[in-house]
């Protein structure tokens, strides 16, 4: 014990008037010292050239708290902090963000939605809530304008579309694509921000052909849509800041490949537990979808969740029952009627 106290005062006070002060040797000191340092460093090795071997696969896309998720798949047992020091040790480092630059006009006279999502960015199920933005990618050939569909339920981008232009027909094609890979049924809200092309009449009479609500964000309230700013952060951080696109269609072919073969499969998310979304969804499978009328806004209604239920919301109850509330949010899989 009097030897781990003198290790972390060093540089408080000299090691010789604490070896004098605890009643032991500076020989025994350092010798125990050296001994720990050797253990430590053999403990650290087997980890260390794992995180290495995550940190190339991922591309440097991985900062210590998903490195260590991936190091515990592997099958080490450290902390998060040991991954952390290892890493900084090593001189591994995750890519960093640039500054955030705003694609959306809502200085115009179109019709805005309320803001029915209300920051509610934990559905119970899929296909409940989307949200959807748009950003710009810089090439050599100029701006390109992705716009992207994300189901909050597991964070999949689900729908997504590149054009040379900022129209009300490029978030047509992304909420399009959307909808033909998910097939979503009645009672899903779709959020975006107020910008004209959401607010365009062709936008709108896209989402009521379908049975989709439409729910905007406030006036300067981006973080009512913060999960499409985290993903189009991630997107620029993990992929596009590292590329010199010298063409509109080089820039078209990396957004899929980021986002099909890594954000969408691979990249463990902090909020899914550190799951890719599609691991997340393996791991909740859908069920008939039923609204339950105890639930008001993101509120539970107190029941016992049903056997292996796939997120908090789920209970015992469906169906409708006396003094059950008109406007329900939350949904889930439970057909069968009260008892």
């Amino acid at each position: 014990m009097s030897y781990a106290f003198i290790e972390p005062h060093r540089d408080e006070w000299p090691v010789l008037p604490m070896c004098d002060a605890l009643g032991v040797s500076p020989a025994g000191y350092y010798a125990w010292r050296d001994r720990d340092t050797s253990r430590r460093d053999q403990r650290r090795e087997k980890p260390a050239v794992e995180i290495r071997a995550i940190h190339t696969e991922v591309r440097a896309r991985y900062g210590s708290p998903r490195v260590h998720a991936g190091l515990v798949d592997r099958g080490h047992d450290c902390g998060v902090d040991t991954v952390a020091r290892i890493t900084r040790d090593a001189g591994i480092a995750a890519k960093t963000m640039r500054k955030f630059r705003p694609t959306t006009n809502s200085n115009h006279a179109l019709p805005v939605a309320e803001n029915v999502l209300d920051r509610q960015f934990d559905p119970p199920a899929r296909n409940a809530s989307w949200v959807a933005d748009i950003t710009f990618i810089p090439t050599r050939e100029g701006w390109p304008y992705l716009a992207a569909v994300e189901d909050l339920f597991s964070r999949l981008v689900v729908g997504r579309s590149v054009d040379a232009t900022m129209t009300s027909r490029l978030v047509v094609d992304a909420r399009e694509v959307a909808v033909v890979r998910r097939l979503p049924g009645s009672g899903l809200v779709a959020h975006s921000d107020r910008g004209t092309q959401s607010a365009s009449d062709h936008y709108r009479r896209l989402l009521g052909s379908k049975g989709i609500t439409c729910g905007m964000s406030r006036r300067g309230n981006c973080r009512d849509n913060a999960p499409m700013d985290s993903f189009f952060a991630s997107l620029k951080k993990e992929s596009v800041h590292d590329e010199d696109y010298a063409t509109r269609e080089q820039a078209r072919a990396s957004i899929f490949e980021y986002i099909e073969t890594f954000y969408n499969r691979v990249r463990r998310h902090s909020a899914l537990g550190y799951q890719s979304p599609t691991d997340y969804e393996a791991s909740h499978p859908a069920g008939p979808l039923t609204p339950c009328p105890f639930f008001v806004g993101n509120s539970k209604c107190g029941l016992p969740r049903t056997e292996g239920a796939p997120a908090p919301g789920y209970c015992l109850r469906s169906g409708s029952g006396p003094g059950a509330p008109t406007a329900v949010t939350p949904w889930h899989p439970l057909p069968s009627p009260h008892g």
